[in-house]
């Protein structure tokens, strides 16, 4: 069938989920975008901007079966702008973030507005993929005491129908081949996140730099997307760690895939993970995690490996510490881990997500 997809923040995460799914799809999936910046604007003007190309296509060959939209637009916006060329054609929202649990800065308010669309988005979706059980409880948790604080009609009435919609399907990823085990001495601990506050590297490169000054020994790779967010927290510490720092920043494929293939550790220190591909990519090629007992991380590693990979909020840098020292132990308590992340990738999920395609189409 045919399938209008809509990603208005066509970048990072939402980018690989696009991209994966029509790569990976039976279905004839056609890609409405716009670049990934000006996120609150995506939120507000998206619909407006994306909509005519939306009905030009459907005019020329008619409308599609389904029409998915990421979360960063106003989908009753979208929906009312398409209804005459899209008219009972099924909506389907997908949830990479919201914006009523997602953290904000210290001093950053609730947006009200962008809390409000989130959830007209929820009740004007014929079905919700979420990407983790974490991202859909935590959501759900969290809208009774939103929506209770409106003057009156308080739209509680709604959230049973919403959270029947709810459906998890994770993103897909582009998995590393493990190969034969290359790992270096010094190891090699990286960390592969944005740069931005919800991911906190910076606790990560400082608890680092501690134990640099303790003669621990290790090299280090921060490779994340550096533009913006806590770069100027994060630069200054991995300058402190001198010729340990072995890369930083952005990089491009083949260089990522050969440091991921050297770790020895990645290293999350998350405030906010509603999945988490990074960490996914670098465990599948064989890096042992070390990640908070918190967010979507004890969804997305097995149970059976959660007592090494796992650490309790405030117990960073000791965690730290022990998988360094420690570091041969640990890969042979989670022998296995790399192939446990299969199910995360997109030769599995792809057909996930036409299978609940066709379902929604079916009602």
């Amino acid at each position: 069938m045919r399938i209008d997809l809509v990603e208005p923040f066509y970048g990072g995460s939402h980018k690989a989920w696009a991209d994966g799914w029509i790569a990976h799809s039976s279905h004839d999936i056609t890609l409405a975008s716009l670049p990934a910046t000006a996120w609150r604007w995506r939120m507000r003007g998206a619909a407006a901007t994306l909509a005519p190309a939306l009905v030009e296509r459907a005019s020329a060959i008619g409308a599609p079966e389904l029409l998915v939209a990421s979360d960063m637009i106003d989908l009753a916006d979208l929906v009312a702008r398409v209804r005459h060329s899209h008219a009972g054609v099924p909506t389907v929202l997908y949830l990479h973030e919201n914006q009523l649990t997602y953290p904000r800065q210290p001093d950053e308010a609730l947006d009200v507005g962008l809390a409000a669309i989130t959830w007209r988005n929820l009740t004007m979706a014929d079905a919700i993929w979420v990407n983790s059980a974490f991202h859909r409880d935590e959501l759900l948790d969290a809208l009774p005491a939103f929506l209770g604080s409106v003057p009156d009609q308080d739209q509680l009435v709604a959230l049973p129908a919403v959270a029947e919609k709810m459906r998890v399907l994770p993103v897909g990823v582009d998995l590393p081949s493990v190969g034969s085990i290359r790992r270096f001495r010094p190891p090699l601990v990286v960390s592969n996140q944005r740069w931005h506050h919800d991911k906190d590297v910076a606790a990560v490169m400082q608890s680092l730099r501690r134990l640099a000054a303790d003669d621990l020994d290790f090299r280090v790779a921060a490779i994340g997307d550096h533009r913006g967010g806590a770069a100027d927290e994060i630069e200054p510490v991995l300058d402190a760690l001198g010729d340990r720092v072995v890369a930083r920043g952005l990089q491009d494929r083949e260089a990522y895939l050969t440091l991921l293939a050297e770790a020895e550790l990645v290293v999350s220190a998350a405030r906010n993970e509603f999945f988490g591909i990074a960490v996914v990519e670098a465990v599948a090629a064989g890096a042992v995690p070390l990640l908070p007992d918190a967010v979507a991380y004890p969804e997305t590693m097995p149970d059976w490996a959660h007592a090494t990979v796992l650490y309790p909020r405030g117990d960073l840098q000791g965690a730290l510490r022990r998988a360094i020292t420690d570091a041969a132990a640990r890969r042979t308590s989670v022998e296995g881990l790399a192939a446990a992340m299969a199910p995360f990738g997109w030769d599995v999920v792809g057909p996930r997500y036409d299978e609940a395609a066709a379902l929604v189409v079916a009602q």
